[in-house]
């Protein structure tokens, strides 16, 4: 699959700058990123979506809400209904990720990530080669230093809090939540990276550059997500 990829967009980078590029053909493409976008959001409507489940349903049924009383008792009697949930079945106690260290100073990462590819594409259309290579540069430089931190997130979860994949509710919908977004800012690092080589030989235009825009288009929707991320999952 990777190798039909990278010979796809082999082919329509050269036949870009072949010339072989109708308003038709930047129709299509921009068609298929929009759908592209669009899928991404509902895969990551169903994780929240299983997020909220769990939080605001599963979780108060477990307790006894409503009249589940019968399932409290017999299920679990000495479960206490409340968000994190850092204990599991089994027993085993763990801690929830506080939003203040690492996850808050990811945030202000790709919050600025946004603003400094914003910059680029403004300095793309307006000509400006220079500050379109630098936005690029601060923007690639701001999403691997997001991803370092991540990992430096998961290694404290693991070895200091006990918060594993298998933690229970809690530590699945985080690390699946969580570690799905990381894969994301890691392609997004990808596009930016190919980008800013593009940048380099001068491969966009004022006037054609619909990559470029795809990837920034790409960027903001992670950075979105991440927001939602930080809000439901790390502060309430």
């Amino acid at each position: 699959l990777t190798y039909f990829l990278v010979g796809w967009f082999r082919d329509m980078i050269n036949e870009s700058m072949g010339g072989v590029y109708s308003a038709q053909v930047g129709k299509s493409y921009r068609i298929g990123m929009v759908w592209f976008i669009g899928s991404e959001v509902m895969f990551f409507a169903a994780l929240f979506g299983a997020l909220f489940y769990a939080r605001e349903l599963a979780v108060p049924w477990l307790g006894g809400a409503g009249n589940n009383a019968m399932t409290h008792a017999i299920l679990w009697p000495d479960f206490i209904p409340q968000w994190p949930l850092t204990k599991t079945p089994s027993g085993e106690v763990t801690e929830a990720m506080p939003p203040w260290g690492l996850p808050l100073v990811n945030t202000i990462l790709l919050v600025t990530s946004s603003f400094t590819i914003t910059w680029a594409h403004h300095a793309l259309k307006a000509g400006n080669r220079r500050n379109l290579i630098i936005g690029l540069i601060l923007t690639l430089g701001l999403g691997s230093t997001f991803l370092f931190f991540q990992a430096e997130e998961y290694m404290e979860a693991y070895q200091h809090m006990g918060l594993t994949l298998g933690s229970g509710i809690y530590g699945s919908t985080f690390f699946m939540l969580t570690g799905f977004h990381g894969m994301h800012v890691t392609l997004g690092s990808i596009m930016l990276l190919v980008m800013l080589i593009r940048s380099i030989k001068g491969h966009f235009t004022a006037e054609n550059h619909f990559a470029f825009e795809a990837t920034s288009w790409y960027w903001h929707f992670v950075d979105v997500v991440w927001l939602g991320l930080f809000i439901f999952v790390y502060i309430f």
